[in-house]
C-alpha cells in the first residue's frame, strides 16, 4: 500500500505545483523569482477564488497523504 501513497503523493505534489504557478498572475516573471508585484490586494473573485481554493484542498490532501506515509512506515 505504501507504494500507491507514494504515486499519489507525486501526483498531487504536481497539481498542487501547478495551481501555485497559475495563481502568479499579472506578475510575470519577475514574481515567479520573487520579485515585488507593486499591486494592490484585491478581493478574490471568479477563477482566482477557485484556484485558492483548490490550492488550499491540494495542500490538505499532500499534508493527509505525507502523514499517512509517516504513519504506515513505522
Amino acid at each position: 500500500m505504501n507504494p500507491l501513497i507514494n504515486i499519489s503523493m507525486i501526483i498531487v505534489s504536481i497539481f498542487l505545483i501547478i495551481s501555485i504557478l497559475l495563481q502568479s498572475k499579472g506578475i510575470g516573471l519577475g514574481g515567479l523569482a520573487g520579485g515585488d508585484s507593486g499591486g494592490v490586494y484585491t478581493q478574490r473573485r471568479g477563477i482566482e477564488k477557485v484556484m485558492f481554493y483548490i490550492t488550499l484542498a491540494l495542500s490538505v490532501v499532500f499534508i493527509i497523504l505525507a502523514l499517512l506515509s509517516v504513519i504506515l512506515t513505522k
